[in-house]
């Protein structure tokens, strides 16, 4: 009922909005010289959009955490075997249903955001589904996540941060006469036509071979397919837009098209995001679908809607400095996510002093030797790659 009631004031909301808002800077880049320009209703609709995208990830993040639940039920079903693409025992469990309600839901609350926000602006957002599913997976799941992975969340939090106040601002398409000019372009036809083949070679060849051994080539295809989702939830948005205004879009074949490719394009990423889910660690596979999802995101936004033309070089260098910062987060916490690593056990700062009176020997392959001289009379045999045990003796 509160949805529904969200959902219908958010659609009144766009029936009272003005027609005539251009080209507008991004909300959180207004000076002085382009304050007169952005109208109450446009910081009103960015608002929206991104309390809708905050919503939208603590639904999402918190979604893997629960399918991730009802997929390792199954597994104790099945005597161990996940479910991966040898069946699809999970349709079967209610908790999956759960989490996948919980998604969907995050993912209408995404499809409104995309709504009233540059998909630049909501994108980097998903970062925090990142947060949500590494607390909770360390507390649902019992998956450690050692001092070096509670780092990289930061940096995935505030290199998020930086893309958002220096999000590139995207050119306004009211109308889905615009929108089909834009997708015409023979720059955007050849950029979709190379993605959607380098996805079918992953679909195809790689998966079946590779992707039960690397994560990457799962949320390769979802990353990918990603792209194409928001691209459509932006024109099947615009069709309600024109619709709610009272030019009806719903009777436009290319109002069906964008709706044709959301739907194939969420079931295929869903298959494939549940295979990644049950075959690696929820908090590896979280953020390495973030980092791809948001680049394939803000590229193909760039070459349809033109973002970067409109921004100045140091809000694009910015963007894309907090898009590294990102990327060496996700980095970190794959790279050391298996390292035993918290404070108590990091090498400490100050070392034990060793009194002038104290006498320590070394046994090195059983012979004994003093501290003084053993690395300088240690022979080839006998060379710190050929130790095969060194014990201190402290007398």
């Amino acid at each position: 009922m509160i949805t529904s009631s969200f959902f219908v004031g958010s659609l009144d909301f766009l029936s009272k909005m003005s027609y005539n808002n251009t080209t507008q800077p991004s909300i959180l880049n207004v000076t002085e010289e382009t304050l007169h320009q952005v109208s109450e209703a446009d910081i009103y609709g960015f608002w929206i959009g991104f309390s809708l995208a905050i919503f939208s990830n603590a639904f999402t993040g918190s979604s893997y955490i629960v399918k991730k639940l009802g997929l390792n039920r199954v597994a104790k079903k099945q005597e161990g075997v996940l479910p991966d693409h040898d069946g699809y025992g999970y349709l079967k469990e209610w908790l999956w249903w759960v989490g996948m309600s919980l998604m969907i839901f995050g993912e209408i609350l995404n499809f409104l955001a995309y709504i009233f926000a540059p998909a630049t602006l909501v994108t980097p957002l998903g970062a925090l589904s990142v947060i949500v599913t590494a607390v909770m997976s360390s507390i649902f799941l019992k998956e450690r996540l050692n001092i070096i992975g509670k780092v990289s969340c930061g940096l995935c939090v505030i290199g998020s941060t930086v893309m958002v106040v220096h999000s590139p601002q995207e050119t306004q398409v009211h109308s889905m006469d615009e929108m089909l000019e834009k997708v015409q372009e023979p720059i955007f036809i050849v950029y979709c036509l190379t993605l959607l083949g380098v996805a079918l070679v992953f679909i195809i060849i790689l998966a079946p071979k590779y992707g039960g051994k690397y994560v990457l080539v799962y949320q390769a295809i979802c990353g990918i397919l990603g792209s194409f989702t928001v691209m459509g939830s932006k024109g099947t948005g615009i069709a309600i837009s024109q619709t709610v205004k009272g030019d009806q879009q719903f009777t436009n074949w290319f109002t069906y098209v964008n709706l044709a490719i959301v739907i194939a394009c969420i079931l295929v990423e869903l298959n494939f995001l549940n295979r990644s889910l049950a075959k690696f660690n929820t908090a590896v596979v979280i953020p390495i679908n973030y980092v791809l999802f948001t680049s394939f995101v803000v590229s193909l936004s760039a070459v349809l809607f033109k973002d970067f033309f409109y921004m100045n070089w140091k809000d694009i260098v910015s963007f894309f400095l907090g898009f590294i910062i990102v990327v060496g987060g996700i980095f970190l916490l794959n790279s050391f996510k298996d390292m035993d690593i918290t404070m108590k056990n990091l090498p400490k700062a100050h070392k034990k002093e060793i009194e002038k009176d104290e006498t320590i020997n070394i046994l090195v392959n059983g012979n004994i030797k003093n501290t003084n001289d053993t690395y300088r009379k240690l022979d080839n045999s006998q060379s710190i790659a050929s130790i095969d045990q060194i014990v201190f003796e402290t007398k």
